[in-house]
């Protein structure tokens, strides 16, 4: 069952009071076991637009280790839809646990070596020709429609009955963000955090999927590229060790591609006094837990 409006839980620590801020997480890990947070919000609109163009095969693209495939093999088999997944590079047997759980719920794995992934889109009408007829969804599944999805999730943090001052989200291709910027009430800052190293080319790509949706920027936003931790799926001891006081301290989980890399952020810049004192934060967490197990 998905859960469409999920929690606001407000974190209590020391370090919030001595520098006057209250910290608030949005809760969209508890969306679904498999299809949750910012997966589930993109995805949405894509599915239901796929079945009602007749298609009975989704298409997508990402890495082996992608939260991507494996919330859209699961999402797929809810909606009642084959799936076919292109992986970056070539097959690695046994199967890592994400595309192993892909093919548990159904998904055809296709592979596709880096050079030509790198402009996967151009593989379409290949694509097409040897697997048949399919409704792609781009990688990481950000396009207009993910937008649609994402400004649901803006609508529910501005029902929210606490003042918010900030959003803060962790950012792989820029789609959450960009439907956060478009649906957020225009008193909001939003502060991307992305999980890759050398994120600031998303500054013009979420502009792109903004100007591709016929939507506008409500919020004033701006990217943090200063902690990716040396690069994507990067990990260090302090971030390890940050998850798991985290953990230990507040109950939730957090995994250390995305979630993880922007509590981080946000905690330090809490303690380094970025936050004028009195202001309230919110955190997305966009789930992907499955990346820790």
């Amino acid at each position: 069952m998905i859960k469409e409006n999920t929690p606001i839980q407000e974190i209590k620590s020391p370090i919030l009071d001595e520098n006057g801020v209250r910290l608030f997480i949005k809760r969209d890990d508890l969306t679904h076991p498999e299809v949750s947070g910012n997966k589930w919000r993109k995805l949405k609109y894509n599915l239901l637009q796929a079945k009602k163009e007749g298609y009975q095969t989704i298409l997508t693209f990402g890495g082996a280790y992608s939260n991507h495939i494996h919330a859209f093999a699961a999402a797929g088999k809810l909606y009642g839809l084959n799936t076919i997944g292109v992986i970056r590079g070539e097959e690695h047997l046994p199967l890592n646990p994400t595309l192993k759980f892909a093919t548990e719920q159904g998904m055809k794995l296709v592979y596709m070596d880096r050079t030509s992934f790198r402009n996967y889109k151009e593989q379409i009408p290949r694509l097409k020709k040897e697997l048949g007829d399919f409704y792609m969804a781009p990688m990481g599944g950000s396009n207009s429609f993910a937008l649609k999805g994402v400004a649901e999730l803006g609508e529910e943090i501005n029902a929210f009955d606490e003042r918010v001052d900030y959003v803060c989200a962790a950012c792989g291709t820029g789609g959450t963000l960009a439907g956060l910027i478009t649906s957020l009430d225009s008193d909001t800052k939003v502060i991307g955090f992305p999980a890759l190293k050398g994120g600031e080319f998303l500054y013009d790509d979420i502009k792109e999927f903004i100007k591709e949706s016929f939507v506008e920027e409500k919020v004033d936003w701006t990217l943090n590229t200063h902690y990716h931790f040396g690069g994507y799926a990067k990990k260090k001891p302090e971030l390890i060790d940050f998850m798991n006081e985290f953990h230990h301290k507040h109950h939730i989980e957090l995994e250390r591609i995305y979630t993880g890399k922007m509590m981080f952020g946000v905690i330090d810049l809490i303690k380094k006094g970025f936050f004028e004192k009195g202001k309230h934060i919110l955190c997305l967490h966009s789930g992907g837990l499955q990346i820790n197990r």
